[in-house]
């Protein structure tokens, strides 16, 4: 446990647990929250196919048990779930890449039954944007941040100052008559055979719509197409810097953690309102 801080009041978890839900795997770790890096390996089992709420549930339990088995994570460490849906009170409300049984289900009630310990669920995007804000691409990065991952699907997370603006959906804004994540994901690139040209171009007319309504400051890419940016990066033509995301296959974990970590310690304080809601934004912005 932490030592409270010099004011008396409690400190926050030094870890947490971090869970990260996609529609290929299901991966967890233990997080040290002042480094932002792992202290035990980082866990991952597959998908359950149909990926039904039960059978889901069952794998994080599967994996999570295979990190309590490490002697890091504690009865009382608090944790958090990054989630490939909108979140609104602990329930998913979208389901592009899990069963549809997930719309409105009581996710982080269940989580947090099986589990037994606090649990924040939020949209995996958020989690993967919150851990590059303050671990990072995006560290110390002000003005508008936009971050995607590219895999399965196309994630978003969008950033005003280090501001979390949650549940932004461009992987499913209307591009060329499609969902945009059908047609330009990474997922979407192996399915439609299209060389690494090709499939920039793509994604680069996509950028244009997005930079036309947001005007980011920086783009941050993130996923699996994120460590081939050298194949495509020549294709891109945008007003804003793109950079790949610097935590790789972590991030969806760590800010889980993050988020999991701050709602745990909000509950302890009795905000009671943050407890159902992803964290606001990081704090090392200068």
């Amino acid at each position: 446990m932490s030592e409270p801080n010099p004011d008396g009041t409690a400190a926050g978890p030094e870890r947490a647990l971090g869970i990260d839900i996609g529609g290929t795997g299901i991966k967890a770790a233990v997080v040290d929250l002042t480094s932002g890096h792992l202290t035990t390996d980082r866990i991952r089992e597959l998908t359950p196919q149909p990926a039904t709420p039960e059978a889901v549930v069952d794998v994080v339990v599967a994996v999570v048990e295979r990190v309590t088995a490490t002697g890091e994570l504690t009865a009382d460490t608090p944790g958090g779930a990054g989630f490939p849906s909108v979140i609104k009170d602990g329930r998913p409300m979208t389901a592009a890449n899990l069963d549809h049984a997930w719309i409105g289900a009581p996710a982080q009630e269940m989580l947090e039954h099986r589990l037994g310990r606090s649990i924040l669920v939020l949209n995996d995007a958020d989690a993967a944007g919150l851990a590059e804000m303050a671990h990072g691409a995006g560290r110390g990065q002000r003005g508008v941040v936009l971050m995607l991952t590219i895999g399965t699907g196309i994630g978003s997370a969008l950033f005003t100052d280090g501001q979390l603006v949650p549940n932004l959906e461009l992987g499913h804004v209307t591009f060329h008559g499609r969902d945009a994540e059908t047609l330009v994901s990474g997922a979407a690139r192996e399915r439609r055979h299209m060389s690494w040209k090709k499939w920039g171009h793509e994604f680069n007319n996509l950028l244009a719509e997005y930079e036309k309504y947001l005007w980011p400051d920086l783009i941050i890419l993130g996923g699996g197409v994120s460590k081939e940016i050298a194949k495509y990066e020549r294709y891109l033509r945008t007003r804003a810097p793109v950079v790949p995301a610097a935590m790789l296959n972590t991030a969806g974990i760590v800010g889980a953690a993050m988020a999991g970590a701050a709602s745990a310690q909000d509950r302890r304080a009795g905000a009671g309102a943050a407890a159902t809601a992803p964290v606001g934004g990081v704090s090392d912005l200068p």
